[in-house]
This record gives C-alpha cells, sequence and structure tokens, in this order.
C-alpha cells in the first residue's frame, strides 16, 4: 500500500496493488501552532451545561430568601442506624470458604500438590476438614504434623 501526498498537495491518494483510490479531502484547515481543536463534549457534559444556564436564569426574590430558616439553626440530631453482621465471620477471616479452599492454602503453604503426602497424613487431613474449617485449627494441623516432613 502506497500513499501520494505531496509536499503542495491537498488531497491524499491511497495504491494499494493496481488499484488507486482517492482524492481524499483533509476534513478541516490545518491546525495553527501552539493551538489545539477542543474535545467534543459528551451528553453529560451537555447537559450540566444546559442546568448551569437554567441555574444562571433562576432568580429569587429577596423577600422569599429572608422567609428559609438559616443554617445556623439548630437541628435535632438523630443517631446513626446500626445493624450488625448476622454472619460472625462475612468476611471469611476466621475460616476457609470451602474444603477445596483449604487444601489450595495447605499446598501453597507446603509448596507441594497434597498428593504427594502420605495416605495416613492425608486421611488425617481430609477427616479434619471434613470436621472443621476453622483457619486456627487447620494451621495448628499443618504446623504440627505436615511442615516438619515437607518444609525445608
Amino acid at each position: 500500500m502506497t500513499l501520494w501526498f505531496g509536499l503542495y498537495d491537498d488531497q491524499l491518494y491511497v495504491e494499494h496493488g493496481e488499484h488507486r483510490y482517492g482524492p481524499y479531502a483533509p476534513s478541516g484547515g490545518p491546525i495553527p501552532l501552539h493551538r489545539y481543536r477542543s474535545l467534543k463534549k459528551t451528553h453529560s457534559q451537555q447537559r450540566a451545561d444546559r442546568l448551569e444556564a437554567l441555574a444562571e436564569q433562576l432568580t429569587l426574590p429577596q423577600a422569599a430568601l429572608s422567609e428559609v430558616p438559616t443554617l445556623s439553626a439548630t437541628f435535632p440530631t438523630f443517631a446513626p442506624v446500626t445493624q450488625p453482621f448476622a454472619d460472625p465471620d462475612p468476611f471469611h477471616e476466621l475460616t476457609f470458604r470451602s474444603v477445596l479452599d483449604a487444601k489450595r492454602a495447605i499446598a501453597d503453604h507446603l509448596g507441594m500438590p497434597l498428593a504427594k503426602l502420605a495416605p495416613d497424613q492425608l486421611a488425617t487431613l481430609n477427616v479434619l476438614l471434613n470436621a472443621t474449617l476453622a483457619k486456627h485449627m487447620v494451621w495448628d494441623h499443618v504446623r504440627q504434623h505436615l511442615e516438619p516432613f515437607y518444609r525445608g
């Protein structure tokens, strides 16, 4: 593909293979040095401009403003509404989400797949994970029974 645009030309030609396409005229004139074209405003920007123009047109008489209570007036204070979490561990910080997540975490901690564990150790781990997913109990078991054998 070849683009044909001479130094003094104001049109562009495109040559592809044996076919020549064009002429293509520029979409606008040249941009002067140190000047930039402004970007087209989005729909929300145009709407904001219309709202600003409308706000400038609206005026309230001074008498209406004098009847409005001032901001220095005391308002009754309200206590914020609080609702405790129904779940004691809503962000799963104390327990694993599932047995699979616990096994992935243990495998990552040991740096090896759990299939390489001895069969009796794997069976003990499965019994523990089926009984509880509490992180402190699982990590205590891993530190006492697995790390001494499999961690460097």
